[in-house]
């Protein structure tokens, strides 16, 4: 109860931070005591479904606020605190009656953060704080303690090393991506390495993880060797980031061996891509993805309701990825994303893009996420256009 009247605080605090100007920012997080950021997005959501023959369209829409507030009493102490509050309407939420209960525990980590505000026939509202931290640094060292995103990955799309806090590329309007609540230390040993060790907090072994990872540079390459225990599982893995000539070329991998007889298979999930950015900035990116867990054929729409973890980051056991996107004018730019899966269905994610900057703060996307796989035909069971404009303060 205390933590949904904390939320309650916040959101009405986030209100008053939109429509009251505030003072002038300082640069620096050590300049001054307070800051307070955030941004208010709406997003008008257009579903077109057709399956077995019948078509459907549905409309819905998504008002999205978050709230980010600093605290830093001294130059080694920060505190952190973000609140995410969405209200949902329109279709979707009619057609499901417990829509409130399914989004409300989705990026919760150990501490239960977030509250249904309200629940409706077609309405929904739901705040959660998905980031909460205290942060120590002193010299070398930095101790962080509470919800944080522990971002191990490096590559552009699929992240396997991202063992804390593994995301979808289909979820664009969750920039931010999940937090854990995890004891993390960190200590630079050097200018390019680091090693540090991370703790997520659980009432079960068999869901803490307990996980390191050692960063360094080589000959011009970042590399890092990460290790440890996650989820009752094994976990080994790396990854790079460098250049060949003057193309971008990363890539990672993560083996992950059950601990104990468990009936679990042995998972392998490797990534690695190439980009290169032209000088007139055109843009080029080329990835692929292996994941041992995935399948080898099946519809095209378990891409939205798979169960994500870094060790099955999509749903099939092959995927290609080529993204390209170019400035038109300094405040237009598009942007078109392919992914491919070469198995049985033949599953096509088609994913464009345009952004246009109309004004002071103020942005407009619009964005489609259109699906086909072969099915009694090859054909298109989804496409979805997505228009959204934000407001950042």
């Amino acid at each position: 109860m205390r933590i949904h009247l904390i939320v309650l605080s916040v959101n009405l605090l986030g209100l008053l931070m939109v429509w009251v100007p505030l003072p002038t920012q300082a640069q620096s997080d050590y300049d001054s005591d307070w800051q307070v950021q955030g941004y208010v997005k709406n997003m008008q959501t257009a579903l077109f479904i057709d399956q077995d023959g019948q078509s459907t369209y549905l409309q819905d829409n998504l008002i999205h606020q978050r709230l980010r507030l600093d605290w830093t009493p001294s130059t080694n102490w920060h505190v952190r605190m973000d609140l995410r509050t969405r209200i949902f309407y329109g279709d979707l939420v009619r057609q499901t009656p417990d829509y409130g209960e399914q989004i409300d525990d989705v990026n919760n980590d150990f501490f239960d953060w977030s509250v249904v505000l309200f629940s409706g026939d077609s309405w929904v509202g739901h705040s959660m704080i998905d980031r909460f931290y205290v942060e120590y640094i002193q010299g070398d060292w930095e101790i962080t303690l509470g919800r944080q995103r522990v971002n191990w990955g490096i590559s552009t799309v699929w992240n396997p090393n991202d063992v804390f806090n593994a995301f979808a590329f289909t979820d664009f309007d969750y920039e931010e991506r999940p937090g854990s609540d995890v004891l993390r230390v960190k200590k630079y040993t050097s200018f390019a390495s680091s090693v540090e060790g991370v703790i997520r907090i659980a009432d079960r072994m068999e869901e803490a993880i307990i996980a390191g990872l050692w960063s360094f540079n080589k000959q011009g390459y970042d590399f890092q060797v990460l290790g440890g225990y996650v989820q009752n599982q094994w976990a080994m893995g790396g990854g790079w980031a460098g250049n060949i000539k003057n193309a971008g070329f990363k890539g990672e991998f993560t083996l992950f061996v059950p601990n104990g007889d468990t009936g679990e298979n042995v998972s392998f999930s490797a990534t690695t891509g190439v980009d290169y950015a032209f000088e007139k900035g055109l843009y080029l990116g080329l990835g692929y993805l292996y994941n041992s867990q995935g399948q080898t054929d099946g519809s095209i729409l378990q891409l939205f309701d798979f169960e994500l973890s870094a060790q099955n980051l999509y749903p099939y056991r092959h995927a290609l990825f080529f993204q390209t996107s170019q400035p038109i004018t300094p405040l237009l730019s598009t942007g078109m994303a392919f992914i491919y899966s070469p198995v049985r269905s033949h599953p096509l994610f088609v994913n464009p893009s345009f952004t246009y900057g109309i004004g002071t703060n103020w942005d407009l996307d619009l964005i489609g996420q259109l699906v086909w796989n072969r099915d009694k035909g090859y054909n298109s069971p989804l496409q979805a256009a997505f228009l959204r404009v934000k407001f950042s303060f």
